[in-house]
């Protein structure tokens, strides 16, 4: 049992080593790193290449070119030489415990092909703002949906399951839902979504609003697409938010956006386990 974790990255310097460091430091250590420059032009690639200098589990492949997300996704998924493939974005950060525990519940629930988890959000300043998880694990992905509770870069999944499942190059801001989309569509979501909170997010001062725009927009095609019987609530309430990005932004209160997705309540204790389990990964 090893896994393949690929981390595509773009102009990613202020938080590459610490996406990488997370990853060295997990508590399993059966893995390989792939880290795909996509056409970098600040320090990116020479952090990649400085720390697979050091690990021989750790590889980086470039090619020059800006080939974006989803293309990058598939390539890793091409590189991959084992069983298991773990998603990342190179500008977060694993719990060390992510790919022991998310690895144990495929291992002893067959059935399943994905595993996802709840995520801890995080600024820009490496500060806890909030937890969004599950109170049990989630398993119905048995109809097409505008919205599921999957964090696409907590993803582990078989290698298998991504070889018939390849991601649409076409969209950029929205491949994940249309994968799940499409995917469900051919009772082929085989998906668990974990309580635990394994991945740290980091999303507050990093989301502009021409990237939620777009994310709104082609959602809402990919959604009127795979969906039977699309929802005239739903088709309404996302042509709403998507000028209400537009007014948000204008008055200087977009990242309220951000921090409404952490709904639940997060204790001080909560907090404290968090960043001690982040500064960890910075002073190693």
């Amino acid at each position: 049992m090893k896994v393949s974790i690929g981390i595509p990255f773009y102009n990613a310097e202020l938080f590459l080593a610490d996406a990488i460091k997370s990853v060295i430091q997990q508590s399993f250590q059966d893995w390989e790193l792939i880290l795909v420059n996509d056409g970098s032009t600040d320090q990116s690639l020479s952090i990649a290449q400085e720390f697979a200098k050091k690990d021989h589990r750790i590889r980086v492949i470039s090619d020059g070119k800006n080939k974006k997300l989803p293309t990058r996704l598939n390539q890793i998924i091409q590189e991959s030489q084992y069983e298991y493939i773990a998603r990342m974005d190179a500008d977060d950060l694993m719990h060390p415990d992510r790919l022991k525990i998310q690895l144990d519940f495929l291992e002893k629930n067959k059935e399943f092909d994905l595993v996802s988890t709840g995520v801890v959000s995080i600024n820009d300043k490496n500060q806890v703002r909030g937890i969004r998880r599950l109170r049990e694990i989630y398993t119905d992905f048995s109809e097409v949906k505008r919205h599921y509770p999957i964090v696409h870069a907590s993803i582990l999944a078989k290698r298998d399951w991504y070889l018939r499942n390849k991601y649409d190059q076409s969209l950029p801001r929205t491949e994940d839902f249309e994968l799940w989309c499409r995917a469900i569509s051919k009772n082929d979501l085989k998906l668990a979504v974990l309580p635990e909170a394994l991945y740290y997010y980091r999303e507050e001062g990093l989301v502009t609003a021409e990237k939620l725009k777009r994310s709104y927009k082609d959602g809402l095609n990919v959604y009127k697409k795979y969906c039977k019987k699309p929802k005239l609530k739903i088709l309404i309430s996302s042509r709403i938010k998507f000028y209400a990005v537009d007014l948000l932004d204008y008055v200087g209160l977009l990242q309220k956006i951000i921090r409404l997705r952490n709904k639940e309540p997060i204790s001080l204790d909560t907090i404290k386990y968090h960043e001690a389990i982040i500064s960890n990964i910075f002073n190693n």
